[in-house]
């Protein structure tokens, strides 16, 4: 079975066995339709709109150039410049003034065109967005969502390749996504703009368009802090997120195949919320541990998950766990871009060593 063939088929599985936004089985015979991360985001933008009027689009160059990555492509011609807003390069006056928009009553979701760009609008997150609820007492919320390009892969230049989901996990009252395929991308996006409070949808630019994956027809969501397994398995526990999965489903595959070993992978799909109970519940099944993720090692969310799994589960544990992550150094451009990033071969590598500790 090819590694994209692997993807989608365990995919599928996990989430029919979790149901999503719906029933415990989804009904196999929904319609589907075989889409790309960046289409099943797009739906799930045409939809809430379609759904609610005060939903509304805003960023650089969302409307008539439909975004760097055409996530919104036929939004304006659709919703209109009212919904639909091109606005000036300037990341804090887009996340600034949707702040006012959520005090009125709409439903902004804004586009920072790449994730080392949103840096520019870390102010207004940091002081304004994910603090209205408590400044106010509860007398407004701040429901929007703040979508971005993430991470590495696509030989891009500086400031385009940015991790920043533990900078962004590390401020209370922020929620954020990471989706690992276009089924729960279309699921993610959808529950995060229907959240009464501010999430930051961090999606993966490396598999934006790397595969495809049956996507229903009606609308899905998926709750937002919650994650899945994405292949069971005894001897190992490899967590991980974003395009991670697809990484570590491949090492999985090679571990099955040449070495004998059943590796478990989590794909824990928000990391503000984590998932406590489900990195724990692996982990004690196991008693071993792989945590998997491209940004930087320090301070990275590996830490925080490998602390979790110390503190609750220590007892259960048959060997140190082992962080396969980027390195403490800026991502390097072009030729050395894949030597940086995390690999199958390493995630190989640290299981293995781990598994015969």
């Amino acid at each position: 079975m090819t590694d994209v063939a692997l993807l989608v088929d365990v995919g599928l599985s996990f989430r029919d066995d979790l149901g999503i936004g719906g029933p415990a089985r989804l009904d196999r015979k929904q319609a589907m339709a075989q889409l790309t991360m960046v289409k099943a985001l797009n739906l799930a933008l045409t939809e809430v709109m379609r759904e609610n009027p005060n939903v509304m689009m805003m960023g650089q160059d969302v409307g008539i150039d439909e975004g760097v990555f055409r996530v919104t492509e036929g939004l304006l011609k659709e919703f209109g410049e009212d919904r639909v807003v091109d606005t000036p390069l300037a990341e804090a006056g887009i996340v600034g003034s949707a702040v006012g928009l959520c005090m009125k009553g709409f439903l902004p979701v804004c586009e920072m065109q790449f994730d080392g760009f949103s840096y520019q609008a870390f102010h207004q997150v940091e002081g304004h967005v994910r603090r209205l609820r408590n400044r106010t007492r509860g007398r407004f919320t701040c429901p929007m969502v703040i979508r971005m390009p993430y991470g590495g892969g696509i030989r891009a230049i500086e400031h385009h390749s940015e991790a920043p989901e533990a900078t962004y996990a590390h401020l209370a009252g922020l929620k954020v996504v990471l989706p690992s395929g276009p089924r729960n991308a279309r699921a993610l996006l959808r529950a995060a703009i229907l959240d009464p409070d501010p999430v930051v949808v961090l999606e993966p630019k490396a598999i934006y368009r790397a595969f495809r994956e049956e996507v229903p027809d009606a609308p899905e969501t998926m709750p937002i802090g919650k994650g899945v397994i994405a292949r069971p398995g005894k001897d190992v526990t490899i967590i991980t997120y974003a395009a991670m999965v697809r990484t570590v489903l491949e090492a999985a595959e090679e571990l099955a195949e040449e070495h004998g070993v059943d590796a478990e992978v989590v794909d824990l799909l928000s990391v503000a919320p984590i998932d406590n109970d489900l990195i724990n519940a692996s982990v004690r099944k196991t008693g071993r541990a792989v945590v998997v993720h491209e940004s930087y090692r320090h301070c990275g969310v590996g830490g925080e998950i490998v602390a979790r799994i110390v503190e609750d589960s220590l007892m259960y544990l048959e060997a140190p766990i082992k962080r396969v992550t980027g390195y403490d150094t800026i991502i390097p451009f072009f030729a050395n871009e894949q030597n940086w990033l995390p690999s199958s071969a390493k995630v190989v590598s640290a299981a293995l060593e781990t598994v015969r500790f």
